[in-house]
Formats: C-alpha cells, sequence, structure tokens
C-alpha cells in the first residue's frame, strides 16, 4: 500500500477557463448594469420634468403675444373737438378723454348696424368691450393730426381683458355670471362682429415694446420699459464685476502671498457666494440708497446691489481658470526672461480668457434673474409707463426690471395679467438661454486643450 492510498490525495480542482464569468464577476456586473440604468432613469426622470416645465411656461404664455382688436371706422366732428375751428392745438388738447367717449360709442353703434348686429345695450355699456385706452388713442392720434379732424378714420382699438380672455378661451360664458364688467350679451356681439371681421386677434408687438400699464388696463401691458432697466443695470453689472472680479482673481490666484490673510480672504469670497440673495437687498437699500442718497428704483442702484452678488461668482470661475493653464507655461515664460506681470498678462491670462468670460456671462445670467434684491430697493410695484429719454435718465430714472416685473404681473388680481407674466417668462427665458448659447459659443472658440 502506497503512501497516497493510505493517506489519500486531495482531489484537483476543477479547472476554469478565462472566458468563462465566474460567479463575483457576474455579481460585480450586475452591479454595474443597474447602476447605468439608475442613471438612465434619473435622467429621463429629469427630461420629464423640463419637458413639462417647458410646456406648462409656453401653454400658459403663449396667449400674451396675441391681442384681441376692434376695429371701427370713428367720425371725428369738428363741433366736439374743435369748435373755434382753427386747429389750435391747445385748444385741441382741452378736450380730455372723457370727451371721446360719445364718439367712441357712435362708433360702436354704427359697427353694429352696418354688420346686423341687434342690441339694445346702453352706449356706456357697450364701450365695456373696448379698452379704457381706447379714448386716448384716438385723442394722441388727433394731436398728432389735428388735420384729421372733421373726417372718418379708421382705428384699431383694444379690446377689453375680458373679452381677450373670451377669444382666448380663458374666460366663459359661465365665468361671467358673476362679473359686474361683461355679461353673455356682449359676447353674443363679439361672436358676431368677429365673424364680420371687425373683431380680431394678432401679434401682439406692444406687450415687447410697450411699458406696463394700470391695474384697470391690462390688454395694454407690455414688457419693454423693463427691458431698457434689465438692461441699464446689467451695463452696470458688467463695467463693474468684470474688471474688479478679474482684478481680484489674478491678484488672489498668481501674486498674493500664501497665510492666513489670504485664506482668510478665499474662505469668505466662497462664503459670499452661498449668501441668500435677499442680503445683498438689504446691504444694498442701507449703503446706496440711505447712506448715499442714490435715487431708489433707479437702475443704477439695481446694478450695484447685483454687482456685490455676482463678484464672487466671477471670482471664483476666474480662479478656476487661472488654475486650469499649466505650470509650465509660467515656467517658459519666466525662464525666457519675462517678469512675473509679464508671464500672466501676456501668456496665463490670454488662456484663461475663455473660462473668465464664460464665468462672467453665467454670474450676469445669475443676476438678470434676480428678484429678491430689487424688492428691497423699490423696484417691484413701481409702474415703468414710460422709457427713459437718454443714458443718463436709463441710469438714474426710476424703472423696473424683467423679473420684478413678472412677479408684479403675477400678484395682481386680473388674469389678463397672470397671463402676461407667463409671456414675461418666456422672454426672459429667451435672454438667458441666449447668454449661456453665447458662453458656450466663446468657450469652444477659444479653449485650448492641453
Amino acid at each position: 500500500m502506497t503512501d497516497a492510498t493510505q493517506f489519500g490525495a486531495e482531489a484537483p480542482k476543477p479547472k476554469t477557463s478565462i472566458l468563462e464569468l465566474d460567479k463575483r464577476t457576474r455579481k460585480r456586473n450586475a452591479a454595474e448594469t443597474r447602476f447605468r440604468y439608475y442613471g438612465m432613469a434619473a435622467v429621463a426622470v429629469g427630461v420629464i420634468f423640463l419637458v413639462v416645465l417647458l410646456g406648462t411656461i409656453v401653454r400658459n404664455g403663449i396667449p400674451a403675444f396675441t391681442q384681441t382688436y376692434i376695429t371701427l371706422n370713428v367720425e371725428l366732428p369738428a363741433a366736439k373737438l374743435d369748435k373755434k375751428g382753427n386747429r389750435d392745438p391747445a385748444e385741441i388738447a382741452k378736450v380730455t378723454t372723457f370727451g371721446y367717449n360719445g364718439i367712441i360709442s357712435d362708433a360702436l353703434v354704427t359697427a353694429l348696424k352696418d354688420n346686423g348686429v341687434q342690441s339694445d345695450m346702453k352706449d356706456a355699456d357697450l364701450r365695456k368691450m373696448l379698452s379704457s385706452s381706447a379714448a386716448a388713442q384716438i385723442r394722441d392720434a388727433v394731436l398728432a393730426d389735428p388735420s384729421i379732424i372733421g373726417t372718418t378714420q379708421s382705428f384699431r382699438l383694444l379690446a377689453s381683458s375680458r373679452v381677450d380672455g373670451y377669444l382666448k378661451g380663458r374666460v366663459t360664458r359661465e365665468s361671467l355670471a358673476r362679473d359686474k364688467n361683461l355679461d353673455a350679451a356682449h359676447l353674443d356681439i363679439v361672436d358676431q362682429l368677429q365673424k364680420a371681421g371687425v373683431v380680431s386677434r394678432s401679434f401682439n408687438w406692444s406687450f415687447i415694446f410697450g411699458a406696463d400699464a394700470s391695474e384697470s388696463r391690462p390688454e395694454q401691458a407690455g414688457i419693454g420699459v423693463s427691458m431698457l432697466g434689465s438692461l441699464f443695470m446689467m451695463l452696470v453689472v458688467l463695467c463693474l464685476s468684470l474688471p474688479i472680479g478679474v482684478a481680484a482673481s489674478i491678484y488672489l490666484e498668481e501674486f498674493a502671498p500664501k497665510n492666513r490673510f489670504t485664506d482668510l480672504i478665499e474662505v469668505n469670497i466662497s462664503n459670499l457666494a452661498a449668501v441668500p440673495s435677499i442680503v445683498f437687498g438689504i446691504l444694498g437699500l442701507a449703503v446706496f440708497i440711505q447712506f448715499v442718497h442714490l435715487p431708489q428704483s433707479a437702475p443704477l442702484v439695481g446694478g450695484l446691489v447685483l454687482t456685490l452678488m455676482t463678484l464672487p461668482t466671477i471670482i471664483i470661475s476666474t480662479r478656476a481658470a487661472l488654475k486650469a493653464v499649466p505650470p509650465s507655461i509660467r515656467d517658459a515664460a519666466l525662464g525666457v526672461g519675462a517678469s512675473k506681470m509679464q508671464a500672466v498678462f501676456h501668456h496665463v491670462l490670454p488662456l484663461a480668457m475663455p473660462g473668465i468670460l464664460t464665468g462672467t456671462i453665467i454670474g450676469l445670467a445669475q443676476a438678470l434673474g434676480e428678484t429678491a434684491p430689487l424688492l428691497l430697493i423699490g423696484m417691484i410695484g413701481y409702474i415703468a409707463s414710460t422709457p427713459p429719454d437718454g443714458i443718463i435718465s436709463g441710469f438714474l430714472s426710476p424703472n423696473s426690471a424683467m423679473p420684478a416685473q413678472i412677479y408684479e404681473w403675477a400678484k395682481r388680481a386680473d388674469p389678463a395679467y397672470y397671463e402676461r407674466a407667463w409671456g414675461g417668462i418666456i422672454i426672459l427665458l429667451i435672454f438667458l438661454m441666449t447668454m449661456n448659447i453665447i458662453a458656450i459659443i466663446l468657450r469652444r472658440r477659444f479653449e485650448r486643450r492641453w
């Protein structure tokens, strides 16, 4: 009997092929597959939420870009508008908008008769189908050209917000049961006038280029003047935050000694980037308005407040762009005899410029959409009814901004203003998307890969 027979030999282990997956490998691959599916599901959920958000904004905001008009042939009698007959603008201006109400009523009655519409309404009730700005529109036309007095002119007058909402599906006959402005009889007239072509909807350019209006005239409100306010604020932010932020970043990254003081500055800059924006509004109210006595609600004050809020973002992004430049660039410049400043401004800064511009544009886009700081400096609730008459006035005259105007419209009672708030969001998103696209183009145009 041999030793192998006496004590027994261990059974040989089965041989496995490297082409076959063992249990641990299969388990690891399954975990990776699940994680990939988790990531795809997360992306899908994010896309769904984004589509729902954009769809809601577009569905609610697109109607704001169209407006209902009523075309009337208005007779301008000289006996009412120019009693002396000398066409003196001062005499014609004495006729207030109230004096044009009778002229508008006569034009409405004539339009109903010409199109075979029967109505027993009083003149004042008929005028409810028109915007309260109709009389002012005709009066402005007469003052601009007194020669039209004594003739019959065709005017496209704004319909009231209720009529406009009815044609857009926002107002129904049931919802007018307790409405003091319009009733179902008005809607019957609107239906007949629409078939006759007197009532029509068209693109509302006044919403894009016009000014805000009072709460009684939502059909006349526009966001154009607020866009100018945002433009002047962004000019202030750009002219201050870009040079100050870039200069501070270059000093901290390239020239400042590394000690506790500079570490404290860097920590505070990072903390300022996380401070709520309304805190900067309180600071702006206390310093720029109450202490420096700058004009309230002025784009200059808004730009200064947004500059304080944007600076940390620009400094952080600029320092990151400077760090991304390889140290060999600095060493090569210093090795051929360049000074520290020459190495930074002639070599490092041009290479970091794409990242600097990208961070600046992103910071400006963030500032463009801020509302909370503007609350405290008076740019909320101010009705910007006229555009600024010059550059100085654009910076110093009271005005609003696009996010502030959207907030103001959203809190007003008339549903027409709520519709315009959604439309303003669309315009604001277009501005933000444009700025982000410019940032992407600049980064891809000037970016260098190492």
